[in-house]
């Protein structure tokens, strides 16, 4: 019985590697790849301690499969939802862009087996900085609000995910000036953010100071990069 379940544990383990054979995915296909291979997974160890016997076993597994697929798919096709609706709402905007990238933080979406597979990807925002504060300000320029009406209309629409909103400056200054500005930029659009009707309770907020740079600060033109707010959504399953 032992090999049966270390059978079915490799086969689902085997999915991800398939999938890499046949081509790029959305997070729609992604997410029920790894939902069904959780569930079978998951299944099968059910299915053998309650039943203790190769029926119970296999009928775990195909059950836990096609829900684990059904969860997955659906997280997946909200994703693929939403980040066409944050498109949409962007397609006007010189303030703000968007883009699709694998989760950074650690999570045990696609758990299978032990082993960590790549989640689905997650939403991230950027916000430029000189367009929403004055230098060294922590104050969302008025003129700035109907931006962050832009994602928050998007925001409410999805409530089944997390909202994480980053502060970053560029060098000039103090290490700790900089830290404490980030922090209270990424709170001032956060409360913008709640105030447009986004569940305060989905948003949390930190500040990185000068230290995740995405641009040289040597020039100004990389300064001007690095003052910014980034915003990455994630479905509650990876939080």
């Amino acid at each position: 019985m032992k090999k049966l379940i270390v059978l079915c544990l490799v086969s689902v383990m085997m999915l991800p590697a398939c999938a890499e054979m046949t081509g790029p995915q959305t997070n729609t296909g992604k997410g029920a790849m790894y939902g069904t291979a959780g569930g079978a997974a998951a299944g099968a160890l059910v299915g053998q301690l309650v039943g203790k016997n190769t029926k119970s076993t296999l009928i775990g597994a195909g059950v836990g499969a096609l829900l684990g697929g059904a969860a997955g798919a659906s997280i997946g096709q909200m994703m693929d939802k939403q980040a066409a609706a944050f498109q949409q709402a962007l397609a006007e905007s010189q303030a703000m862009s968007m883009r699709r990238e694998p989760d950074p933080t650690p999570t045990s979406y696609g758990n299978t087996g032990g082993q960590q597979q790549a989640p689905p990807q997650i939403i991230a925002l950027t916000l430029k900085g000189d367009v929403f504060f004055k230098t060294g300000s922590a104050e969302v320029y008025p003129g700035a609000y109907s931006e962050i009406d832009r994602i928050a209309q998007v925001m409410t629409q999805y409530p089944q995910t997390t909202i994480t909103v980053e502060g970053h400056t560029d060098s000039v200054g103090s290490d700790s000036l900089n830290q404490r500005l980030s922090e209270q930029r990424a709170q001032s659009v956060a409360s913008l953010l709640s105030q447009r009707g986004v569940e305060y309770s989905r948003i949390t907020t930190v500040g990185y100071g000068e230290t995740r740079p995405v641009a040289s600060n040597n020039t100004e033109g990389g300064k001007q990069l690095n003052r910014r707010v980034e915003i990455r959504i994630r479905p509650m399953s990876q939080s």
